[in-house]
């Protein structure tokens, strides 16, 4: 199945715009989320993704996910599609793409 990939641009407008009803999900361990993720994203490191996914994500929401790198990202979106969650995008590039286009972030 290939991966459905979302440009940070096109991310990053959607935030400035204010538009509602996405969700930004860092699947990196919770150690490097506390070091610099982008702002607003939730952490759920990958080995915890199906559980939490189920009790915590809206299947109505586009859900964008990075990692250390875009496989992860992609193994990551493959694993909420066969969930049941549709609206799901790898961001390529991830945090560092992001930090590219001036996207905020937080953390130490």
């Amino acid at each position: 199945m290939s991966s459905l990939v979302a440009d940070v641009n096109e991310l990053k407008s959607r935030l400035e715009w204010g538009q509602p009803a996405f969700t930004i999900i860092d699947v990196r361990d919770r150690y490097t989320y506390n070091h610099g993720h982008i702002t607003g994203a939730i952490s759920i490191p990958l080995d915890d993704l199906d559980d939490r996914a189920k009790s915590s994500l809206h299947k109505q929401r586009h859900i964008y996910l990075y990692g250390e790198h875009d496989t992860q990202a992609a193994y990551a979106a493959q694993r909420l599609r066969s969930a049941g969650f549709n609206d799901v995008f790898a961001i390529q590039g991830g945090l560092t793409a992001w930090k590219t286009v001036g996207g905020a972030t937080e953390g130490v």
